[in-house]
């Protein structure tokens, strides 16, 4: 219960109870809400520069999970580059170097990235500089990876053409060595069988009784199978691709037909003595580009590095042709 005040009155010696106006009642309603209302605005605005809000601390929170994901993620990245830096050495000290192709300059493996502010988009932000550098590194990764593909791709597209190239040339010795008599004549001058004049001799000549099996010394066409050229005899051309042709002279007989396709190692023929020859014998020959070069140096797919040493030492002397 509100306490009663009262006041003497020295008019009628007699105390009279003090009545309060609702106008004074409203001002100190006024004043005391207008107190609070300051003091809890005090309150709160110092509370909130020292101590955060349940939702501020969550919000907190979130930021600096937000970070150390950046901070991982920027970690990954890291670790990628290094492996994808390392595919890079590789591909252009190995592969490309191998297959004979150019090396990819660093500048075009990082080209593109100049110029225009891309990343003007996360600016403002508390932690810009960290999300655009982010997003900068990892526009690089992703163009470096793409150049790389592309580079494997051809890689690719060249070991394949390798491959074919490696199938096709001439390199083994078209005679089987359990067959043969002997190498009577290696590439260079030799004395002519029939003239005893010395000429160049523009092929191997390999001693071989009548029918012994003759085998393609690479894949490739067989171009010509008759006896239409002067001194050949029945002989055989294969075209192999990239400029190689090997021929096959003095046949007793074919096994093969124009624009047949062989694989290396394919019986082709039987050693004969058609043509200008003296004995049975194969006359090998192998053209690059339409030149005449020595098949001492493609014999390197069936013969043992002894054998080919003895080829070779063979091969070198000058003797007598057998054509």
């Amino acid at each position: 219960m509100a306490k009663v005040k009262y006041y003497y009155d020295s008019e009628t010696l007699s105390y009279r109870k003090i009545k309060r106006k609702k106008t004074t009642t409203l001002k100190y309603a006024g004043a005391f809400l207008t107190a609070a209302a300051l003091f809890g605005f005090i309150s709160y605005f110092i509370s909130s520069q020292y101590f955060e809000s349940p939702k501020e601390r969550q919000l907190s929170r979130e930021l600096q999970n937000m970070q150390l994901q950046y901070e991982l993620i920027n970690k990954r990245m890291d670790d990628a580059i290094a492996a994808l830096e390392n595919v890079e050495e590789r591909d252009n000290a190995i592969y490309r170097l191998y297959f004979e192709a150019n090396p990819i300059p660093e500048e075009q493996r990082r080209a593109g990235f100049g110029g225009i502010n891309r990343y003007k988009k996360y600016e403002g932000f508390d932690n810009s500089q960290l999300i655009a550098e982010s997003n900068k590194r990892l526009d690089i990764l992703e163009k470096a990876i793409v150049v790389q593909s592309k580079s494997l791709d051809e890689i690719a597209k060249l070991a394949e053409d390798k491959e074919k190239f490696l199938e096709a040339i001439p390199a083994i010795q078209p005679v089987n060595n359990l067959n043969l008599t002997r190498m009577a004549s290696g590439y260079g001058y030799r004395t002519d069988p029939f003239t005893k004049v010395r000429k160049f001799h523009f092929g191997m000549d390999f001693t071989a009784p009548r029918g012994t099996p003759i085998y393609a010394s690479g894949d490739g066409v067989v171009k010509r199978a008759d006896n239409a050229s002067t001194g050949y005899g029945n002989h055989i051309r294969i075209d192999h691709g990239y400029g190689y042709i090997s021929l096959y002279a003095h046949l007793y007989k074919y096994n093969v037909k124009v624009n047949q396709r062989v694989k290396r190692g394919d019986l082709i023929g039987f050693v004969g003595s058609t043509g200008r020859s003296e004995a049975p014998h194969l006359h090998y020959e192998i053209f690059k580009d339409g030149e005449r070069i020595n098949p001492i140096n493609f014999y390197y797919g069936n013969l043992s590095a002894e054998e080919y040493d003895k080829l070779l030492k063979k091969a070198s002397l000058e003797n007598q042709s057998l054509d």
